[in-house]
């Protein structure tokens, strides 16, 4: 009859270094530690690199954000309208305004008051940056020449009337009098354009125009246009 082997207690013995490695593996339990320890660590690394590369805009030369000026054309364009179209279209703006005999001679600072621009092209922009930054120039380089009305203001100008009126607050004049000043001329603008894509890339011309218009005649009295045409093999998305 077989019998099945009995293991003895005498027979069990501690591996020792040499007798725990089989087809080159070490299993002393120190290495095995140091092991896990390691790729713990490892994977420690791992994760903070990747959690560090998923922040912030890279450029070309790995620095994750570059300081540049506002007339400068960056690593990251389009041929859509950028702040470098900006800054040239309404410096050329302000610039012939300036210029012009309705406000170099006239005898008190003509009052102007901004109508919004009209944005005709494919790209949604914010079009009243246009006008926010020719008013700005003007202010600064005008010497007093050119008066601007706060018409987008209005509502909380009309209540500060009525307070006063009301006498809930003090006014340094007559609150009954009306002295909401009118327009002499209105600046408004158009943003036209005309693009081309084939397989070769894309192709954008924006004509960028702006006027100045006699309040009370309906008459132009100033016009003046730039022109900036822009190729490039990808399209950007504008916002």
């Amino acid at each position: 009859m077989h019998r099945p082997k009995t293991w003895l207690v005498s027979e069990v013995r501690p591996c020792s270094p040499e007798r725990g490695r089989v087809a080159g593996v070490n299993f002393n339990p120190l290495t095995i530690m140091k092991t896990i320890r390691q790729l713990t660590a490892g994977l420690a690394l791992i994760a903070l690199v990747a959690g560090c590369a998923s922040r912030g805009v890279k450029n070309p030369s790995g620095v994750p954000v570059t300081r540049m000026n506002a007339d400068e054309q960056g690593f990251v364009a389009g041929t859509g309208v950028e702040s470098q179209d900006l800054v040239a279209v309404t410096d050329k703006m302000a610039r012939s305004i300036l210029g012009i005999q309705a406000i170099a001679t006239a005898a008190a600072p003509p009052i102007i008051v901004l109508d919004p621009v009209e944005n005709k092209t494919r790209f949604p922009i914010n079009k009243d940056i246009f006008l926010t930054r020719i008013r700005t120039e003007l202010i600064k380089k005008a010497g007093g020449r050119v008066t601007f009305l706060a018409r987008d203001r209005m509502a909380v100008l009309e209540k500060e009337r009525n307070l006063k009126r009301e006498g809930a607050v003090t006014a340094a004049s007559n609150p009954q009098a009306q002295e909401f000043a009118g327009a002499d001329y209105f600046l408004t603008g158009t943003l036209e354009g005309m693009s081309t894509r084939t397989a070769a890339g894309t192709s954008d011309y924006i004509l960028y125009t702006f006027q100045l218009i006699n309040a009370r005649t309906s008459a132009i009295v100033w016009e003046d246009n730039a022109e900036i045409k822009k190729q490039g093999l990808e399209d950007a998305a504008y916002r």
